[in-house]
């Protein structure tokens, strides 16, 4: 079999999903740590990265909507230039 882009997406934890859910479009990293720990590498490349010192068991509704206001605002470019 061929390895190319679509082999690759096929065997990750998110291939079982529909293709256009396959890419998260924004991830909440908690507890202050400013690293992705190999977590969903491949799917990452265009995800909007929200970083908050709020530990996971107290991340409720308010920070939630932090994060979202956070990811409105952005000027998503999905790899183009500005």
């Amino acid at each position: 079999e061929d390895v190319d882009e679509g082999a690759i997406e096929a065997r990750l934890s998110t291939g079982a999903l529909p293709a256009g859910e396959r890419d998260p479009d924004l991830l909440i990293r908690t507890s202050g740590e400013q690293r992705v720990s190999n977590f969903l590498l491949w799917q990452l490349a265009y995800t909007e990265i929200y970083f908050t010192d709020v530990q996971w068991p107290d991340f409720g509704e308010e920070e939630l909507g932090r994060a979202l206001r956070w990811y409105s605002s952005r000027a998503r470019r999905f790899g183009r230039r500005a």
